[in-house]
């Protein structure tokens, strides 16, 4: 079955690094995802973890009989500033060791170029790919990439079009459900078309931007080139989980134990232990009605 995974940024806040296994392990998740944390894998610089800190981190898991379903780094690897993606791409490499050192073989990401140059995030985009490409396929890695509003590209679409450019099988989709009305809001056009190479979702809630003639959120002054989404629970916004779910079934997703199914849920940390159950609760649930 599909690993149910805990993406621990809620806990950031009250707990160090090594202490996120068992947290994860207490709210009965047997899966961890390894996101951004300033003592590991920070936004945007280079990993701050050595190659000690990687064995305790581990060990740490394996304590908690706990896995790590995937790492996350979040890298301008599509950056058009080419000093900035040259950074992110020796930043990768380490993230790549750090991965194997996991015993990991899943990576999720984002794009993280620039929409307003798009063309040349591209550009730098699949100029990463040939250095990082033959690095991923050795190590026999998969990476699984978000198209996260206000990237490059946010149409989903469109991201399985760029990824697919890269030619190889090493390489797929995240489907963040919080990001479903940024991508177009076509959740089964998306997943069919994409189908296996989707390996990593996302389940968080969301409203729908659109909605209400584009007025569900304002902001000031009009015209402000802002992308607003939410990371909420499951029944707080508007994504259709029906749909959400039914799809990831016909793909084979539900199926498939090497995917990942992620709680990201970010905007209760208040209620975070709470929240973090009731997910976990709703995905066993839904999974278990499509069975068979």
């Amino acid at each position: 079955m599909v690993k149910i995974a805990l993406d621990p940024t809620p806990f950031h806040h009250s707990h160090a690094l090594l202490d996120f296994p068992r947290v994860a392990a207490d709210l009965g998740y047997s899966w961890l995802q390894l996101t951004p944390h300033a003592d590991m894998i920070p936004f945007f610089n280079h990993p701050k973890a050595d190659d000690d800190l990687v064995r305790k981190f581990r060990a740490a898991c394996d304590a908690a009989g706990v896995g790590i379903a995937s790492t996350l780094p979040v890298l301008r690897w599509s950056g058009p500033d080419e000093d900035a993606r040259e950074a992110a791409v020796r930043y990768l490499k380490r993230v790549i060791q750090i991965t194997v050192d996991l015993g990991v073989d899943t990576i999720g990401t984002e794009f993280n170029g620039r929409p307003e140059r798009a063309e040349e995030s591209e550009r730098a985009f699949y100029r990463s790919m040939e250095e990082i490409v033959p690095i991923v396929e050795r190590e026999g890695v998969k990476v699984f990439i978000d198209p996260h509003p206000d990237d490059f590209v946010e149409n989903g679409l469109a991201a399985w079009r760029v990824i697919r450019g890269i030619n190889s099988a090493n390489f797929g989709m995240v489907y963040v459900a919080s990001h479903t009305f940024h991508m177009g809001n076509d959740p089964l056009g998306i997943m069919r078309e994409a189908g296996e190479r989707i390996g990593i979702v996302h389940v968080s809630d969301t409203m729908d931007h659109t909605r209400s003639h584009g007025l569900r959120y304002i902001t000031n002054p009009p015209g402000n080139a802002v992308r607003v989404h939410q990371h909420l629970k499951m029944g707080d916004g508007d994504v259709n989980w029906d749909e959400f779910f039914g799809g990831l079934k016909e793909i084979g997703f539900l199926d498939n134990p090497n995917s990942v199914m992620c709680s990201s849920v970010f905007a209760e940390n208040e209620n975070a232990s709470a929240v973090a159950i009731f997910q976990r609760e709703q995905m066993e649930q839904r999974i278990a009605q499509l069975a068979g």
